[in-house]
């Protein structure tokens, strides 16, 4: 497991802040369901994300132009709410709007502190910065289902295990319409910095600080999600659901022959523990180099995304121990672009679960997200 004390004692202090080191600890009971860390922003409103990004953003590169930002936000808008041209709308239920938007304030928070830290020839600058968070907003749309090309597929999750190579062919595709052209190879290549596709040691890039927008990417993508108030719920009862779909929770990988990897969405809690000793914690120590404490930076030394993810582990471990799932009883809202996908999802779900024998194989736990 995470040693979230070390996390806290090892980052730097970062300046000093106006605001009261109290009030920057947002305790879990307090905080509502679709708002941020900090219970401050409404993280399932795209509008709200865009002018919390635009202050931050505005404020550290004045007389940077927030223009292809805002067209960004906008168009990310459309494409998961179903009104971009060629594209049905977001049917993913954990990779929902709401993870998308929490995840470009992290990054955009994450910037910012980076910022303020570093010399100012290992800067980022507003272009650079610009494309990070583009490319974070986009950073699951592979997840979202193409009318023509992607006909014979029913749900974006079936995407699962190669969405970040449909994200980066997006941003690809994308990007040049806004103008960013220049940005589009950087971006489809530090959107992977989000995913378990590539080995992210073999990542090429020119400049460091392409590296680095890598890191804060990863960076975001994980802590966001993690520190989310309904984290442990939304992995019981949506993102099983998407392993599932996505061939990771059941492989079939020849007729009659089946590897379960997680029996359920509970069996998929069980094995968390793990996932964080094994992965998340070599990611954020080690392959993005403890990015997360650019946070800090914001916060008077405090960081709370960090205090999230505790409240979130320790509350599994009390769950894990006293064996009462009844604990866990926060329905979160979902914010998808097709209002018939929680039905959807829970139809063909229960359709595929139904085809697996009672005697099966169990495979080895899969480390993937």
């Amino acid at each position: 497991m995470i040693n979230f004390g070390s996390m806290q004692n090892g980052a730097m202090a970062g300046s000093a802040s106006s605001q009261n080191k109290n009030k920057n600890r947002i305790m879990s009971q307090d905080r509502r369901n679709d708002y941020d860390v900090t219970n401050t922003v409404q993280v399932s409103k795209p509008q709200a994300v865009r002018n919390a990004v635009n202050r931050l953003f505005i404020e550290h590169f004045p007389g940077a132009s927030f223009d292809k930002l805002w067209l960004a936000f906008y168009d990310f808008d459309r494409l998961f709410t179903g009104k971009y041209p060629g594209y049905s709308g977001c049917d993913t239920t954990y990779h929902d709007m709401q993870h998308t938007l929490d995840m470009a304030l992290a990054l955009a928070r994450l910037i910012i502190g980076y910022e303020k830290s570093a010399e100012p020839a290992e800067r980022l600058g507003a272009k650079r910065a610009q494309m990070a968070i583009v490319t974070a907003l986009f950073h699951d749309s592979g997840y979202i289902r193409h009318h023509e090309r992607d006909r014979d597929f029913r749900n974006g999750a079936e995407f699962t295990l190669y969405h970040v190579s449909r994200s980066a062919d997006f941003l690809r595709r994308y990007l040049p319409t806004l103008g960013m052209a220049s940005d589009a190879p950087v971006s489809s290549m530090i959107v992977h910095f989000t995913g378990y596709e590539l080995d992210l040691d073999r990542i090429e890039l020119d400049d460091p600080r392409d590296a680095i927008c890598g890191h804060l990417l990863g960076t975001a993508d994980l802590i966001a999600q993690m520190a989310d108030r309904c984290y442990l719920e939304k992995c019981r009862d949506r993102l099983y659901k998407e392993f599932v779909l996505g061939g990771i929770a059941v492989e079939n990988a020849k007729p009659g022959e089946y590897m379960v990897r997680y029996e359920s969405g509970i069996d998929l809690l069980k094995k968390t523990p793990l996932f964080y000793q094994q992965v998340t914690r070599d990611r954020l120590q080690k392959k993005f180099n403890r990015a997360y404490r650019y946070i800090e930076v914001l916060y008077n030394g405090q960081n709370p995304y960090v205090d999230g993810i505790r409240n979130n582990i320790q509350h599994l471990v009390r769950v894990l121990k006293s064996g009462d799932w009844r604990l866990l009883r926060r329905k979160p809202p979902v914010f998808v672009g097709e209002s018939s996908a929680p039905q959807d999802i829970e139809s063909m779900v229960q359709t595929l679960l139904a085809g697996i024998p009672i005697r099966h194989a169990v495979a080895p736990g899969l480390i993937s997200a």
